[in-house]
């Protein structure tokens, strides 16, 4: 038995956009017990078409996700990743008929009952993975950039500024390219462990530390609240779309014996 349990929350600001195309949620697995998702999407072309479809294609993958006994690491990254290429065929699907693409980001975490998290991601949102308050994991774009130089053959400072690109860029629904999902795991979770999700608009205005000293020290609401306010405070009125969310481990409450007394008989 796990010795924590998980609180989570999510936390939208709209910044200083027309709209907001960012969507993150919390899912339950509806055949597996005890397993969780979080899912952030950061929607980059097209409105929150994209976004939205990352939500629903997550929730129908895990909803009919049968874990068994013990699925393998790989399993649950297979799942990650079939996320990721639906919603990536669905989107360009789409594009056929409406003549417009729709392009989002994705970052997927999945925690089993037995401490094991795995996550993936494409594109520039980011999950971050605290030990109290130090940094242990941040997803980047390095291996987005050896893919390109290992695979597309690309001069190394080619790759690092394959933002430029349309036909470089990393996102979910880009016809001209298919999404690169990396992914990564932990396992042996314990009570101190906290994972945020967030895209551009949050952790573009926080160190790694800034963001591990506000998740260690506050429940999820009270971290988002903090968060939100400083980075709308940061971005001095250009500020976009601000999402994220936590999911932090944390010691379970003492159980305080309940004891009853009843009036002994006296004995004959």
């Amino acid at each position: 038995m796990n010795d924590y349990k998980i609180e989570a929350g999510t936390a939208q600001h709209i910044g200083n956009r027309p709209e907001q195309t960012d969507r993150t949620a919390l899912f339950t697995g509806a055949r597996a017990p005890g397993y969780m998702m979080a899912v952030l999407a950061d929607g980059v072309s097209g409105g929150a078409t994209a976004s939205d479809q990352v939500l629903l294609t997550a929730k129908q993958q895990f909803d009919n996700f049968k874990p068994g006994d013990d699925p393998s690491i790989e399993r649950l990254q297979t799942l990650l990743r079939e996320i990721v290429l639906e919603t990536h065929t669905v989107l360009n699907l789409n594009a056929l008929t409406s003549k417009t693409e729709a392009h989002t980001t994705f970052v997927g975490l999945v925690i089993t009952p037995k401490g094991t998290a795995v996550w993936a991601h494409v594109g520039d949102s980011r999950l971050y993975r605290f030990t109290r308050a130090e940094c242990a994991v941040r997803t980047s774009d390095l291996p987005y950039v050896e893919h390109l130089v290992g695979t597309d053959k690309l001069p190394l400072e080619a790759a690092k500024n394959h933002r430029h690109s349309k036909l470089l860029v990393n996102v979910l629904g880009n016809s001209r390219k298919e999404p690169f999902v990396a992914v990564g795991f932990h396992e042996n979770l314990a009570a101190g462990d906290t994972f945020l999700l967030a895209s551009d608009g949050l952790w573009h205005f926080f160190t790694d530390s800034e963001l591990g000293a506000v998740t260690s020290k506050n429940t999820p609401r009270q971290a988002s609240e903090l968060l939100i306010n400083k980075a709308v405070e940061r971005a001095q009125g250009k500020g976009g779309n601000c999402t994220m969310a936590i999911i932090k481990l944390v010691k379970p409450p003492k159980e305080v014996p309940n004891y009853t007394v009843e009036r002994m008989r006296r004995a004959v």
